[in-house]
């Protein structure tokens, strides 16, 4: 579903196809046809009449039993059987009637205000739905409180920013009973202890701290029963609705699908894990506090199809400290400045579209560093003298967690990290969503990037590798002709294969997108306007999850005023690639 001035909706629907409520139309014809020789032919007294009969009321029986079967294998494949069909017509009852009003606000240019009651109602409507479902609709609400694609009001953003954190829990007697079936043993026969009460709850599985025998603190991911079957029935649900309203979702979908499924397998997803740490580990990018990033080890001899045993990185969520960070500045501000002036650089910050760069958060952090330091000395010496005395109450030192985190290079070192696994490795995580972001270390003044949850990795061949090498360069360059001839070259494929087409898709999909380059309009009604003009026939398949992690990527910097290009952010990665291939 979409939310058609600003925004998409949060979680999309989809549509029911007549042949989940009657026969195709051949069958139908027959049944009919042969219902009406039935009738005439047993007037008749000819036993010839009869025999007739007979046959032709077994063909209809059998024809009528052909196409239930039909109709209930198309129920079970494409919507996960009839409970699937159940949640299917559910979101249905919401999604069809407020797809509808959306357009319709749309059609009348309805004014902000109408909007914004509309985006608040649905927002909440929508969240109880997700709540009620869970599956992948939990997924695509994540997908809205991240700002994918830029494409979300900030009222939906909040209403779904609940599932980043709060999704909902099995009960603990169904986690023991997982986890005990996997391993053929009881619980505390392979963990010395086991915390009853979930860490982190996400849309396929939930997480718990743990200790092996040998005193290792752990954390403990089990999958939820039957969840496999759930999102492929919802991940179809979505894309037959995108087939009749949205077809230019339909292609990047297939990819997603085929994606996802790998995310049910805990035992494969360790192995990808493993994989990827060795990478960063190697590059110097992944490792202790003086690294970019840590990656938690897998215990990979204790990891089974539904249970993933790993490190425990102790932090919090990105988005969780970079809110604290922005509460304790305007704090300090307040303090500082007065209510008034601190009330003016948060509305100049909000209203802008970036934040100060890496280099002036720095310049900005080293003269509160400064005057901290100073308001500390003097602290010191009134705490060592004045102090004291009776009844004199020391004063308070200034610790380094109390300076701001400098934002613009945490989204560069993102950017730097995921663009080295792509451009560099050819193996990825295609979901670095908010969710699966944490920082550490902030509570000592050294925060470092904590990267979890490796689900969705997606590996491309060194010849794709470097052609999408080769693509980033040219958007860098906006060299518009060879962006288009390397996007041939991909496979991408459109009707009349305009450049001007190719070249805006390349640009949205794997470098940026602001007011300027839609031309003004929201990117969901942008993508809509660029399908009419040349409709996609095929897209390079390979570079699809590519494209999602530029997406996530902008969507966080986005979030926090720190809007990038992508294609600049990564283009000395590619050179550097394409210089060793002696490709440049």
């Amino acid at each position: 579903m979409l939310a058609l001035k600003y925004s998409r909706l949060a979680v999309p629907a989809c549509r029911q196809r007549a042949s989940l409520i009657g026969f195709p139309r051949r069958l139908s014809n027959a049944s009919t046809a042969t219902s009406s020789t039935v009738v005439t032919s047993s007037s008749s007294s000819n036993p010839k009449s009869s025999s007739s009969t007979t046959t032709l009321a077994m063909a209809s029986a059998s024809a009528l039993a052909i196409a239930t079967l039909s109709s209930l294998a198309y129920i079970n494949n494409h919507v996960g059987g009839i409970s699937g069909l159940q949640r299917t017509i559910s979101f249905y009852s919401l999604a069809i009637p407020k797809y509808i009003q959306y357009r319709m606000h749309m059609l009348l240019d309805s004014p902000d205000e109408v909007w914004d009651q509309l985006h608040e109602a649905t927002s909440k409507n929508g969240l109880d739905k997700i709540l009620e479902l869970q599956g992948f609709y939990i997924k695509s609400g994540q997908m809205c409180a991240a700002n994918i694609g830029n494409a979300f009001p900030k009222i939906w953003q909040d209403t779904m920013s609940v599932l980043q954190d709060e999704c909902p829990a099995e009960p603990f007697e169904v986690v023991k009973g997982i986890v005990e079936g996997e391993y053929g043993k009881k619980l505390d026969q392979v963990f010395d202890s086991f915390e009853e009460v979930p860490i982190g709850a996400a849309s396929i599985g939930q997480v718990h701290r743990a200790t092996l025998k040998d005193g290792t603190r752990v954390v403990v991911k089990v999958m939820y029963p039957g969840v496999e079957d759930v999102f492929r029935g919802d991940v179809r649900t979505i894309k037959m609705f995108c087939e009749v309203a949205q077809p230019v979702h339909v292609p990047p979908l297939i990819e997603i699908e085929k994606q996802f499924m790998t995310e049910f397998d805990y035992e494969l997803e360790a192995k990808q894990l493993a994989k990827v740490r060795k990478n960063m580990m190697a590059a110097n990018i992944a490792g202790d506090s003086s690294r970019l990033c840590a990656i938690p080890k897998p215990y990979l001899d204790l990891c089974t199809k539904r249970v993933l045993v790993m490190e425990e990185l102790k932090g919090n969520k990105l988005v969780v400290e970079l809110k604290k960070d922005m509460e304790r500045q305007m704090e300090r501000m307040n303090n500082s400045l007065g209510d008034d002036a601190a009330e003016k650089f948060s509305k100049e910050f909000t209203l802008g579209e970036n934040g100060p760069s890496a280099k002036e958060y720095d310049a900005m952090i080293g003269l509160l560093n400064a005057k901290r330091r100073v308001t500390n000395l003097y602290a010191a010496l009134y705490n060592g003298s004045v102090g004291w005395l009776p009844g004199v109450q020391k004063k308070e030192y200034e610790s380094k967690s109390s300076l701001p985190m400098n934002h613009a290079k945490l989204v560069d070192e993102l950017l730097y990290i995921h663009g080295n696994q792509i451009l560099v490795d050819g193996c990825f995580n295609g979901d670095p969503h908010p969710g699966n972001i944490l920082l550490l270390g902030v509570d000592e003044g050294k925060p470092q990037l904590g990267l979890i949850d490796y689900g969705q990795v997606k590996q491309i061949s060194k010849e794709e590798r470097i052609l999408f090498c080769k693509i980033i360069v040219a958007l860098a360059n906006k060299d518009k002709e060879m962006v288009v001839q390397c996007m041939k070259e991909a496979g991408y494929k459109t009707q009349r294969m305009d450049p001007d087409i190719m070249y805006r898709f390349a640009t949205l999909a794997y470098d940026e997108d602001n007011h300027e380059l839609t031309e003004g309009q929201h990117i969901q009604l942008y993508m809509e306007h660029l399908h009419h003009k040349d409709p996609v026939e095929h897209l390079p398949q390979q570079y699809i999850m590519a494209s999602r992690v530029s997406i996530l990527l902008r969507g966080l910097g986005h979030a926090v005023h720190q809007s990038r290009s992508v294609a600049e952010a990564w283009k000395p990665i590619a050179e550097k690639v394409l210089k060793e291939e002696g490709q440049l």
